[in-house]
């Protein structure tokens, strides 16, 4: 668009249309050293990029849902370990948000906040942890721990996107689990130095880098979400021949190298979650086969749960639960002793 060839659009026109965030977030996606390209096409580009971030902010809020970062927050070391790693994988976008920040390369901004959101959480993190934050009692260990988490990453989200997306950024700040009176530490991802608690996003500071910084773990995470790959191309392939309809309704029987087996080998209670299927066997693989990873998907043994979808032998186990798997069970009887209703 140019105003000379008049087909520009006056931004006061754009805004009564689609907000005042979505034009400050196509200032920020241009590198403003060259020339800065806009047509429709481009903006409904950055329109489509607001939504993605939107929605991944709220998914992380509306799971939120009963949880006090004052009093349910689950201490770092006690987290479980891919919560761990999204933290982890945040404390790397905080540095490299605040340093884009500092040198003005708010290009970089939006590409670190933008592939943050739709890769590391909405195709990665959060699509592992839905299983667990639908199924799991409300008040159990393992959704307090995802739920640390969340809310550790939507408060920190804000706080990076307040420069940019002004309302958006309030808005996610009101909805943040106990704002008002908020009191906590950082792992509860809730207060400022000191514990101080503001009114507005745009009052508060920039997220801390390093709370949950760990190489170590990043990596060994980088190694399980290449497995990953190849297991959910097979599954994919399953589908397209009407094998399984839903993951959940596959075994996947993995055979690994030494390296990649030992990796597999210490998460196998994990792999299932991990892989969103209902079942995962290993083998060891030789090390002269060509290949480093083989997978195979066949039907998932046993009945499908009604309650939470997957497959297990043990389905009809349970005379009070007649319907549902042993960790279904487990979750419903925590419930039950919680004093709510089992469903």
């Amino acid at each position: 668009m140019h105003k000379s060839a008049g087909n520009a659009v006056a931004p006061e026109e754009f805004v009564k249309d689609s907000g005042a965030d979505i034009l400050r977030l196509w200032v920020v996606s241009s590198d403003f050293k060259e020339d800065m390209r806009c047509s429709d096409e481009i903006l409904q580009r950055v329109s489509e990029t607001y939504r993605k971030i939107r929605n991944t902010v709220r998914f992380a809020l509306g799971n939120l849902d009963g949880f006090d970062p004052a009093t349910d927050a689950v201490g770092l070391n006690e987290m479980q370990e891919i919560d761990r790693w999204a933290l982890a994988e945040l404390d790397v976008v905080i540095t490299r948000v605040l340093e884009a920040y500092r040198t003005y390369e708010y290009h970089a901004v939006y590409h670190a906040l933008y592939n943050f959101c739709t890769v590391t959480l909405s195709a990665r993190y959060f699509d592992i942890i839905k299983d667990r934050l639908y199924t799991s009692a409300p008040k159990s260990h393992a959704r307090r721990s995802a739920q640390t988490a969340l809310n550790y990453i939507a408060d920190a989200l804000a706080r990076m996107l307040a420069p940019i997306l002004v309302f958006t950024a309030d808005e996610i700040w009101e909805n943040l689990p106990g704002v008002k009176g908020r009191r906590g530490g950082a792992d509860a991802g809730a207060a400022d130095e000191g514990g101080a608690v503001t009114a507005s996003v745009h009052l508060a500071e920039f997220p801390v880098a390093g709370v949950g910084h760990d190489a170590r773990l990043r990596e060994r995470w980088v190694r399980l979400f290449e497995a990953r790959e190849v297991v959910l191309r097979a599954l994919e392939e399953a589908r397209t021949s009407k094998l399984i309809g839903s993951g959940l309704e596959a075994r996947v029987r993995i055979a690994a190298k030494r390296k990649t087996y030992e990796l597999l080998e210490h998460y196998r209670e994990e792999l299932r979650y991990v892989f969103i299927v209902s079942q995962v066997s290993l083998t060891l693989l030789e090390e002269a086969d060509a290949e480093e990873l083989r997978v195979r998907v066949e039907r998932a043994d046993g009945r499908k749960c009604e309650r939470c979808w997957n497959y297990s032998v043990r389905v009809g186990e349970f005379t009070r639960y007649p319907a549902v798997c042993e960790r279904c069970v487990e979750a419903l009887g925590e419930i039950e002793a919680e004093g709510g209703e089992a469903e």
